[in-house]
Protein backbone atom coordinates (compact mmCIF):
# COMPACT_ATOMS: atom_id res chain seq x y z
CA UNK A 1 0.00 0.00 0.00
CA UNK A 2 1.12 3.45 -1.22
CA UNK A 3 0.48 6.80 0.24
CA UNK A 4 -2.83 8.38 -1.26
CA UNK A 5 -3.63 4.58 -2.63
CA UNK A 6 -7.57 4.19 -2.06
CA UNK A 7 -8.82 1.08 -0.93
CA UNK A 8 -12.31 -0.43 0.38
CA UNK A 9 -12.43 -0.98 4.36
CA UNK A 10 -15.40 -2.72 6.60
CA UNK A 11 -14.72 -0.49 10.01
CA UNK A 12 -15.48 -2.86 12.48
CA UNK A 13 -14.57 -0.83 15.60
CA UNK A 14 -13.87 2.53 17.01
CA UNK A 15 -11.08 3.92 18.60
CA UNK A 16 -10.90 6.29 22.17
CA UNK A 17 -10.43 9.11 19.75
CA UNK A 18 -13.66 8.06 17.46
CA UNK A 19 -12.02 7.12 14.28
CA UNK A 20 -13.29 3.89 12.82
CA UNK A 21 -10.78 0.82 12.78
CA UNK A 22 -10.86 -1.72 10.17
CA UNK A 23 -8.51 -4.16 9.07
CA UNK A 24 -7.36 -5.37 5.61
CA UNK A 25 -4.89 -8.06 4.79
CA UNK A 26 -4.41 -7.97 8.77
CA UNK A 27 -3.03 -4.74 8.55
CA UNK A 28 -4.94 -2.06 11.02
CA UNK A 29 -6.31 1.11 9.77
CA UNK A 30 -7.63 3.94 11.19
CA UNK A 31 -10.04 6.17 9.62
CA UNK A 32 -11.88 9.52 10.79
CA UNK A 33 -15.32 10.10 11.20
CA UNK A 34 -16.22 6.34 9.99
CA UNK A 35 -18.69 4.19 12.04
CA UNK A 36 -18.79 1.16 13.46
CA UNK A 37 -20.86 -1.02 10.45
CA UNK A 38 -19.72 1.28 7.84
CA UNK A 39 -18.16 0.03 4.78
CA UNK A 40 -15.95 2.81 3.19
CA UNK A 41 -13.39 4.19 0.67
CA UNK A 42 -10.93 5.26 2.11
CA UNK A 43 -7.35 6.93 0.75
CA UNK A 44 -4.02 5.98 2.84
CA UNK A 45 -2.57 8.92 4.68
CA UNK A 46 0.32 7.50 6.61
CA UNK A 47 1.86 4.40 7.58
CA UNK A 48 3.41 2.85 11.17
CA UNK A 49 4.53 -1.22 10.64
CA UNK A 50 1.52 -2.21 11.86
CA UNK A 51 -0.97 0.63 11.46
CA UNK A 52 -1.57 3.20 9.40
CA UNK A 53 -4.15 6.44 9.27
CA UNK A 54 -6.83 6.78 6.22
CA UNK A 55 -8.91 9.88 4.74
CA UNK A 56 -12.02 9.05 4.31
CA UNK A 57 -13.08 9.57 1.07
CA UNK A 58 -16.97 7.71 0.82
CA UNK A 59 -19.03 5.80 2.74
CA UNK A 60 -20.12 3.13 -0.06
CA UNK A 61 -22.22 0.81 2.42
CA UNK A 62 -23.16 2.76 5.90
CA UNK A 63 -23.56 1.46 8.96
CA UNK A 64 -27.15 0.94 10.57
CA UNK A 65 -26.34 3.35 13.22
CA UNK A 66 -25.08 5.95 10.91
CA UNK A 67 -26.86 9.60 11.19
CA UNK A 68 -26.72 12.80 9.48
CA UNK A 69 -24.77 14.66 12.73
CA UNK A 70 -27.44 17.42 13.92
CA UNK A 71 -24.72 19.91 13.86
CA UNK A 72 -23.32 20.94 10.30
CA UNK A 73 -19.43 21.93 11.38
CA UNK A 74 -19.00 17.92 13.14
CA UNK A 75 -16.60 16.74 10.90
CA UNK A 76 -14.14 20.12 10.85
CA UNK A 77 -14.90 21.02 14.69
CA UNK A 78 -13.87 17.86 15.80
CA UNK A 79 -15.08 18.28 19.10
CA UNK A 80 -18.00 15.71 18.56
CA UNK A 81 -16.31 12.60 16.98
CA UNK A 82 -19.36 10.26 17.49
CA UNK A 83 -22.22 12.39 16.14
CA UNK A 84 -22.26 10.45 12.93
CA UNK A 85 -23.61 7.71 15.16
CA UNK A 86 -26.73 7.22 16.84
CA UNK A 87 -27.23 7.77 20.44
CA UNK A 88 -28.15 4.35 20.97
CA UNK A 89 -25.11 2.63 19.48
CA UNK A 90 -22.53 6.01 21.02
CA UNK A 91 -24.21 4.39 24.69
CA UNK A 92 -23.60 0.89 23.44
CA UNK A 93 -20.16 1.92 22.17
CA UNK A 94 -19.03 2.94 25.49
CA UNK A 95 -20.17 0.87 27.71
CA UNK A 96 -18.20 -2.04 25.01
CA UNK A 97 -14.92 0.02 25.56
CA UNK A 98 -15.11 0.15 29.41
CA UNK A 99 -15.76 -3.57 28.99
CA UNK A 100 -12.60 -3.85 27.43
CA UNK A 101 -10.31 -2.11 29.17
CA UNK A 102 -11.14 -4.26 31.91
CA UNK A 103 -10.62 -7.01 30.52
CA UNK A 104 -7.37 -5.84 28.86
CA UNK A 105 -5.74 -4.16 31.37
CA UNK A 106 -7.24 -4.72 34.36
CA UNK A 107 -6.81 -8.69 33.81
CA UNK A 108 -10.92 -9.36 34.63
CA UNK A 109 -12.69 -12.30 33.04
CA UNK A 110 -15.57 -10.71 31.19
CA UNK A 111 -17.83 -13.54 32.33
CA UNK A 112 -17.35 -12.31 35.93
CA UNK A 113 -17.64 -8.53 35.65
CA UNK A 114 -20.74 -6.98 37.33
CA UNK A 115 -21.75 -4.49 34.15
CA UNK A 116 -24.59 -3.05 34.81
CA UNK A 117 -26.41 -1.10 31.87
CA UNK A 118 -25.17 2.17 31.12
CA UNK A 119 -27.33 5.33 32.32
CA UNK A 120 -27.72 7.44 29.06
CA UNK A 121 -29.36 11.39 28.63
CA UNK A 122 -33.27 11.53 27.67
CA UNK A 123 -31.74 14.37 25.93
CA UNK A 124 -28.20 14.80 24.83
CA UNK A 125 -27.89 18.17 23.72
CA UNK A 126 -27.18 21.47 25.58
CA UNK A 127 -26.18 19.80 28.51
CA UNK A 128 -22.52 21.39 28.72
CA UNK A 129 -23.07 24.35 31.48
CA UNK A 130 -19.62 25.47 30.43
CA UNK A 131 -17.55 26.84 27.49
CA UNK A 132 -14.64 28.16 26.13
CA UNK A 133 -14.13 30.13 22.90
CA UNK A 134 -10.89 31.31 21.88
CA UNK A 135 -10.97 34.73 19.81
CA UNK A 136 -9.19 35.00 16.62
CA UNK A 137 -9.47 36.44 12.90
CA UNK A 138 -10.12 34.44 9.88
CA UNK A 139 -8.32 35.35 6.29
CA UNK A 140 -10.19 38.38 5.58
CA UNK A 141 -9.45 39.86 9.31
CA UNK A 142 -12.92 39.28 10.81
CA UNK A 143 -13.26 38.95 14.63
CA UNK A 144 -14.19 35.28 14.96
CA UNK A 145 -15.13 32.64 17.69
CA UNK A 146 -15.63 29.30 18.06
CA UNK A 147 -13.08 25.77 18.93
CA UNK A 148 -10.40 24.66 17.39
CA UNK A 149 -10.22 21.81 14.59
CA UNK A 150 -8.79 19.00 15.70
CA UNK A 151 -4.97 18.48 16.68
CA UNK A 152 -4.72 21.91 15.19
CA UNK A 153 -4.87 25.53 16.70
CA UNK A 154 -6.95 26.96 13.82
CA UNK A 155 -10.20 28.23 15.33
CA UNK A 156 -13.38 26.91 13.63
CA UNK A 157 -15.81 29.68 13.95
CA UNK A 158 -19.41 27.82 16.12
CA UNK A 159 -20.77 30.48 18.20
CA UNK A 160 -23.51 28.07 19.02
CA UNK A 161 -22.43 24.75 19.43
CA UNK A 162 -25.30 22.32 19.81
CA UNK A 163 -24.20 20.78 23.47
CA UNK A 164 -23.36 24.27 25.33
CA UNK A 165 -26.69 26.44 26.18
CA UNK A 166 -28.41 28.42 23.83
CA UNK A 167 -27.13 31.94 25.48
CA UNK A 168 -23.47 31.23 24.34
CA UNK A 169 -24.36 32.66 20.77
CA UNK A 170 -25.73 35.98 21.95
CA UNK A 171 -23.38 36.10 24.83
CA UNK A 172 -20.11 35.33 22.00
CA UNK A 173 -22.06 38.46 19.87
CA UNK A 174 -22.21 41.10 22.38
CA UNK A 175 -18.13 40.59 22.86
CA UNK A 176 -17.08 40.22 19.10
CA UNK A 177 -19.84 43.82 19.13
CA UNK A 178 -17.78 45.34 22.02
CA UNK A 179 -14.50 44.73 20.20
CA UNK A 180 -15.52 45.62 16.66
CA UNK A 181 -16.97 48.81 18.40
CA UNK A 182 -13.92 49.84 20.38
CA UNK A 183 -11.20 48.81 18.07
CA UNK A 184 -10.13 45.74 20.41
CA UNK A 185 -8.14 42.66 18.53
CA UNK A 186 -8.39 39.12 19.47
CA UNK A 187 -4.98 37.48 20.39
CA UNK A 188 -2.53 36.20 18.15
CA UNK A 189 -0.27 32.62 19.32
CA UNK A 190 2.75 33.25 17.06
CA UNK A 191 2.83 37.30 17.73
CA UNK A 192 1.80 37.14 21.47
CA UNK A 193 0.03 40.16 20.51
CA UNK A 194 -3.88 41.07 20.64
CA UNK A 195 -5.94 41.21 23.59
CA UNK A 196 -8.92 38.77 24.32
CA UNK A 197 -7.20 35.12 24.10
CA UNK A 198 -11.08 33.19 25.65
CA UNK A 199 -14.15 33.35 26.72
CA UNK A 200 -15.59 31.37 29.69
CA UNK A 201 -19.18 31.19 29.64
CA UNK A 202 -21.09 29.38 32.51
CA UNK A 203 -24.52 28.47 33.39
CA UNK A 204 -26.61 27.44 36.50
CA UNK A 205 -29.25 25.25 34.95
CA UNK A 206 -31.37 25.15 38.07
CA UNK A 207 -30.53 28.86 38.91
CA UNK A 208 -30.48 30.45 35.55
CA UNK A 209 -27.48 32.18 36.76
CA UNK A 210 -25.16 33.37 33.75
CA UNK A 211 -20.63 33.58 34.38
CA UNK A 212 -18.65 35.55 31.96
CA UNK A 213 -14.81 35.48 31.65
CA UNK A 214 -13.14 37.59 29.37
CA UNK A 215 -9.63 35.93 29.01
CA UNK A 216 -7.29 38.38 28.40
CA UNK A 217 -3.03 39.53 27.13
CA UNK A 218 -2.83 42.18 29.02
CA UNK A 219 -3.79 44.01 32.59
CA UNK A 220 -7.01 45.38 31.77
CA UNK A 221 -9.89 45.59 29.43
CA UNK A 222 -10.16 49.04 27.78
CA UNK A 223 -13.89 50.58 28.09
CA UNK A 224 -14.32 47.85 31.05
CA UNK A 225 -18.08 49.67 31.83
CA UNK A 226 -19.23 49.28 28.23
CA UNK A 227 -18.80 45.80 28.50
CA UNK A 228 -20.32 45.61 31.50
CA UNK A 229 -23.40 47.12 30.42
CA UNK A 230 -23.53 45.48 27.12
CA UNK A 231 -23.71 42.08 28.69
CA UNK A 232 -25.76 42.89 31.30
CA UNK A 233 -28.48 42.95 28.48
CA UNK A 234 -28.60 39.11 28.78
CA UNK A 235 -31.15 37.72 31.11
CA UNK A 236 -29.79 35.72 34.18
CA UNK A 237 -26.22 37.65 34.15
CA UNK A 238 -24.77 37.54 37.02
CA UNK A 239 -21.17 37.78 37.01
CA UNK A 240 -18.61 39.21 34.89
CA UNK A 241 -14.95 39.10 35.59
CA UNK A 242 -11.39 38.88 33.23
CA UNK A 243 -8.95 36.60 33.70
CA UNK A 244 -5.18 37.59 33.09
CA UNK A 245 -3.31 35.59 31.24
CA UNK A 246 0.10 37.46 29.96
CA UNK A 247 2.14 33.76 29.17
CA UNK A 248 3.11 32.01 26.35
CA UNK A 249 1.64 28.99 26.85
CA UNK A 250 -1.95 26.82 25.57
CA UNK A 251 -3.26 27.07 29.35
CA UNK A 252 -6.43 28.91 28.87
CA UNK A 253 -6.99 30.63 32.52
CA UNK A 254 -4.63 32.91 34.18
CA UNK A 255 -3.83 32.96 37.63
CA UNK A 256 -5.39 36.89 38.68
CA UNK A 257 -9.13 37.15 38.38
CA UNK A 258 -10.41 40.66 38.22
CA UNK A 259 -13.85 40.63 39.18
CA UNK A 260 -16.34 43.76 36.87
CA UNK A 261 -19.77 43.32 37.98
CA UNK A 262 -21.30 41.21 40.30
CA UNK A 263 -20.13 39.08 43.59
CA UNK A 264 -17.35 36.95 41.43
CA UNK A 265 -19.48 33.62 41.20
CA UNK A 266 -22.68 32.03 40.45
CA UNK A 267 -24.73 29.32 42.09
CA UNK A 268 -26.20 26.47 41.46
CA UNK A 269 -27.82 23.15 42.77
CA UNK A 270 -26.90 18.79 42.21
CA UNK A 271 -29.90 17.43 43.74
CA UNK A 272 -30.68 19.42 47.38
CA UNK A 273 -27.32 21.13 47.64
CA UNK A 274 -26.48 25.02 46.73
CA UNK A 275 -23.34 25.26 45.39
CA UNK A 276 -21.23 28.33 44.29
CA UNK A 277 -18.81 27.94 41.26
CA UNK A 278 -15.93 31.17 40.51
CA UNK A 279 -13.67 31.16 37.32
CA UNK A 280 -11.44 28.77 38.55
CA UNK A 281 -13.38 25.99 40.09
CA UNK A 282 -13.60 23.03 38.81
CA UNK A 283 -17.49 21.76 38.25
CA UNK A 284 -18.91 19.38 36.70
CA UNK A 285 -20.02 20.58 32.77
CA UNK A 286 -23.38 17.93 32.66
CA UNK A 287 -25.37 18.72 35.91
CA UNK A 288 -27.85 16.25 34.66
CA UNK A 289 -25.88 13.23 34.52
CA UNK A 290 -23.63 14.45 37.68
CA UNK A 291 -27.02 14.48 39.50
CA UNK A 292 -27.74 10.87 38.22
CA UNK A 293 -23.78 9.69 39.03
CA UNK A 294 -24.02 11.06 42.61
CA UNK A 295 -27.18 9.90 43.41
CA UNK A 296 -25.72 6.10 42.42
CA UNK A 297 -22.24 6.51 44.27
CA UNK A 298 -24.50 7.53 47.44
CA UNK A 299 -26.79 4.89 46.90
CA UNK A 300 -23.85 2.41 46.84
CA UNK A 301 -21.91 3.62 49.34
CA UNK A 302 -24.44 2.54 51.69
CA UNK A 303 -23.45 5.78 54.25
CA UNK A 304 -25.21 4.69 57.65
CA UNK A 305 -24.12 8.38 58.97
CA UNK A 306 -21.76 6.81 61.11
CA UNK A 307 -18.69 6.88 58.27
CA UNK A 308 -15.63 9.22 57.71
CA UNK A 309 -15.07 9.88 54.28
CA UNK A 310 -12.21 11.90 52.18
CA UNK A 311 -13.25 13.20 49.32
CA UNK A 312 -9.48 13.72 47.20
CA UNK A 313 -9.07 15.94 44.73
CA UNK A 314 -12.21 17.87 45.74
CA UNK A 315 -13.19 20.76 43.96
CA UNK A 316 -15.23 23.06 45.09
CA UNK A 317 -16.79 19.86 47.35
CA UNK A 318 -19.67 18.82 44.77
CA UNK A 319 -19.01 15.09 46.02
CA UNK A 320 -17.92 15.88 49.74
CA UNK A 321 -21.27 18.30 49.85
CA UNK A 322 -23.49 15.56 48.59
CA UNK A 323 -22.40 12.67 50.41
CA UNK A 324 -22.20 14.91 53.78
CA UNK A 325 -26.19 14.66 53.46
CA UNK A 326 -25.54 10.61 54.87
CA UNK A 327 -21.69 10.51 56.51
CA UNK A 328 -21.03 11.91 59.83
CA UNK A 329 -18.34 13.46 58.53
CA UNK A 330 -16.28 14.77 55.37
CA UNK A 331 -12.99 15.73 54.51
CA UNK A 332 -12.29 17.65 51.25
CA UNK A 333 -8.57 17.92 49.95
CA UNK A 334 -7.80 20.26 46.84
CA UNK A 335 -4.86 22.04 45.73
CA UNK A 336 -6.83 25.33 44.05
CA UNK A 337 -7.39 27.69 47.33
CA UNK A 338 -10.43 29.50 45.29
CA UNK A 339 -12.11 26.59 44.80
CA UNK A 340 -11.94 25.30 48.69
CA UNK A 341 -13.05 29.03 49.23
CA UNK A 342 -16.02 28.32 47.13
CA UNK A 343 -16.82 24.95 49.21
CA UNK A 344 -16.56 26.60 52.35
CA UNK A 345 -19.53 29.39 51.49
Amino acid sequence: MNKNEEFTLAIEDMNEDGAGVGRLDGYIWFVKDAVIGDVVRARAMKMKKNYGFARLMEVLVPSADRVVPPCPLARPCGGCQLQAMSYEAQLRFKERKITNNLVRIGGFKEEELPMLPIIGMENPWRYRNKAQFPFGRDKDGNIIAGFYAGRTHRIVPCEDCLLGVEENQRILKIIKDFMNQYRISPYDEESHTGLVRHALIRKGFRTGQLMVCLIINGSDLPQRDAFVRMLLQVEGMTSISLSINRERTNVIMGKEIVNLYGPGYIEDFIGNVAYQISPLSFYQVNPVQTEKLYGEALAYAGLTGNEVVWDLYCGIGTISLFLAQKARKVYGVEIVPQAIADARR
